[in-house]
């Protein structure tokens, strides 16, 4: 792991490129928002906590979640809450917004939520997976 000089943050690239910019406070992004909106966020966390350690990054415009790398951030809004996973593997569902290909096992999966409630058993599935992504263990040789 790389450790920015600058802003501190960590990345499993040396020289990473970023927005090289202090860390702010979690809290300045739920504001404005309904309190459905930071209890969705919250149901983010218990379910990511399950699976294992990982950072929260409250940076300018959005909430990072990284292991390695970063593998989910989230945008909170007035009534609903804005986010991506980054997925080894495209996966089709109505519940995504849009789905970016970076490359062959990197592709976005962008979604929003309204409730904690759509934080459901399938959801928390994408979410494991995309910690996993976040290890850079997908990357390993997959069977068969």
């Amino acid at each position: 792991m790389w450790r920015c000089p600058f802003c501190g943050r960590t990345f499993a690239a040396r020289n990473q490129a970023h927005t090289c910019a202090p860390l702010g406070d979690l809290d300045r992004h739920f504001v404005s928002s309904a309190p459905s909106v930071r209890a969705t966020f919250g149901r983010i966390v218990v379910v990511l906590t399950e699976v294992g350690p990982f950072t929260v990054l409250p940076e300018k415009t959005r909430i990072a979640f990284q292991v390695r790398m970063s593998f989910a951030a989230l945008a909170p809004r007035r009534s609903w809450l804005n986010g991506h996973l980054v997925l080894d593997r495209r996966v089709e569902s109505s519940r995504f917004t849009r789905i970016e290909t970076y490359s062959r096992r990197n592709v976005l999966h962008a979604f929003r939520l309204v409730s904690p409630d759509e934080v459901d058993e399938e959801f928390a599935v994408w979410l494991a997976a995309a910690y996993r992504v976040g290890e850079q263990g997908h990357r390993a040789p997959r069977d068969g």
